[in-house]
């Protein structure tokens, strides 16, 4: 099985100055890694086309999610934000001047070819890496309502065009009404 970075999670994943990114790895060491490294378990992702690759972390990546206390609540921060210059805008909100601890694993997010073909993203490899997270746990943190709902609405405004389930919907909402991304 061969894997790729698509140039949506390059752009997500390695940004520079961001201490919230893969740290102390270049994309093409990454892509290298998840190439020549077994994952240690393979998880279903929220559809039949997602795969989520679990990885030791090899990097000084921090955990991305943390939870929300009545000690840290005050740095809570929120902004309309789009990923990308097509999408639409939507309500985000993090934690600023909050450190959380080093990730043990590197949850990657794959979709397979047909999938990106289908998103307008053509890859030479049987995966593209969409995304990862960075987790105390090696099991999936759960995609944020909005991504679910942005999936949900379709390609062409930025998702996957998979239906919403309430089920994993209500599991998302409770898990991040107690927890937020940060930036650094």
């Amino acid at each position: 099985m061969s894997i790729v970075l698509t140039e949506f999670a390059r752009s997500r994943l390695f940004r520079e100055q961001r201490r919230n990114t893969i740290q102390d790895c270049t994309p093409e060491q990454f892509e290298r890694h998840l190439n020549e490294v077994p994952p240690l378990d393979v998880l279903e992702g929220y559809a039949p086309f997602c795969k989520l690759h679990v990885h030791r972390n090899w990097t000084s990546t921090r955990c991305l999610a943390a939870p929300i206390t009545e000690a840290n609540r005050h740095l809570l921060r929120s902004a309309y934000e789009a990923r990308s210059t097509g999408e639409l805008p939507v309500l985000v909100r993090w934690f600023e001047g909050l450190e959380p601890p080093v990730a043990d694993y590197l949850v990657v997010i794959l979709y397979d070819r047909a999938q990106l073909a289908k998103e307008g993203t053509v890859i030479d490899a049987d995966f593209g890496v969409v995304g990862c997270m960075y987790t105390a746990e090696p099991v999936e943190t759960p995609m944020a309502p909005i991504t679910m709902m942005r999936n949900a609405l379709g390609v062409e405004e930025g998702g996957s065009g998979v239906p919403l389930d309430r089920e994993a919907y209500a599991r998302s909402v409770a898990f991040w009404e107690r927890h937020a991304n940060w930036r650094g």
